[in-house]
């Protein structure tokens, strides 16, 4: 029951402790988010918690403790905090879509008959996010992504995703024409996929545009188009955010460049644009891996336990440490 619909007035000095339990709440939520987009998962984790121990209903704290387990490849503790979310907060298309993303890393890496009744669980997920929120673009984007992926016997198919990137068209035009452009690469035209990818950046000329536009000249081998384009996102990242980190990804998938792809991970993990979209810890590990392909072990060494020092029990990083 909400404090208004009380049938008598609260004492005063009770309001004042309950104002100031929510606030301290408030800020705890606040600063687990930031340790968890600064990639500190380890302390992100120990102060949800704590917070949790006291609001075990907290549905943000459960979706934040669900992103901390997904940053670190944790599916089966990451779909246990988000479906925690989604249970106290059902109308929270946030939580309906961190659940699916979670849903969908386990499917990612599960056996075939396991990995079907878990898109399943993605599909649902994401329809619902968009249903509850339909100006939750990266949710519609998730799902036009599922649509041009899955077949159509689980919910899959590029009908719906046509229509969905109609709708997205008014008010997300960037993001439409870049659905427009998976589904031209699903049926094989290059050239319709190329304009619309130009288009999306046309749109807003946004990093995130130039990096899909980088990654298709990449897979099509016209490594110049792609440097220019993964530049022209460089230079319009204004934040020093995960696009640079996309963007180093990009140049060493290619083998391509890999001073600048170094420099652009430093950058990254030297700026103030860091989120949990890009993980410091998975960039200081990737870092650390084109350290050693360049044959600065001492540096890949560091980048290792800098790694581990946000993430102590990420597998990746203590591996390589083991092996550097």
């Amino acid at each position: 029951m909400s404090l208004s619909t009380r049938p008598f007035r609260l004492p005063h000095a009770f309001l004042l402790a309950l104002l100031f339990t929510t606030s301290f709440l408030a800020a705890d939520e606040t600063q687990a988010n930031a340790l968890l987009q600064q990639g500190r998962v380890d302390e992100a984790a120990a102060m949800l918690q704590d917070l949790l121990a006291s609001q075990p209903n907290n549905a943000l704290a459960h979706q934040l403790f669900c992103r901390v387990y997904y940053a670190q490849e944790k599916a089966d503790p990451a779909i246990h905090e988000c479906e925690l979310a989604v249970a106290n907060a059902p109308d929270s298309s946030e939580d309906h879509m961190w659940l699916a993303r979670a849903y969908g890393y386990k499917a990612a890496h599960a056996s075939p008959f396991s990995a079907l009744s878990l898109a399943v669980k993605v599909h649902n997920a994401f329809e619902r996010a968009v249903q509850l929120d339909p100006e939750n673009f990266q949710a519609m984007s998730d799902l036009g992504e599922y649509y041009v992926a899955a077949p159509s016997m689980i919910g899959g198919g590029t009908d719906k995703a046509q229509a969905l990137a109609a709708r997205m068209q008014p008010s997300f035009p960037a993001q439409s024409h870049r659905l427009l452009a998976l589904i031209a690469e699903k049926k094989k035209d290059s050239a319709a996929a190329e304009a619309e990818y130009q288009a999306a950046v046309a749109a807003g000329k946004t990093p995130e545009a130039y990096i899909d536009l980088g990654d298709f000249y990449k897979r099509h081998n016209q490594t110049d188009k792609m440097l220019e384009a993964l530049r022209s996102a460089v230079a319009a990242d204004h934040r020093k955010g995960p696009p640079l980190v996309d963007a180093a990804t990009t140049l060493s998938d290619a083998h391509s460049s890999p001073q600048l792809a170094i420099s652009l991970l430093r950058t990254y993990l030297a700026a103030s644009g860091k989120t949990d979209g890009a993980p410091a810890f998975k960039v200081h590990l990737q870092l650390g891996g084109l350290l050693a392909q360049s044959g600065d072990t001492d540096g890949a060494h560091n980048e290792y336990l800098a790694a581990l020092s946000l993430a102590s029990n990420y597998v990746p990083a203590r591996k390589a440490l083991q092996g550097s």
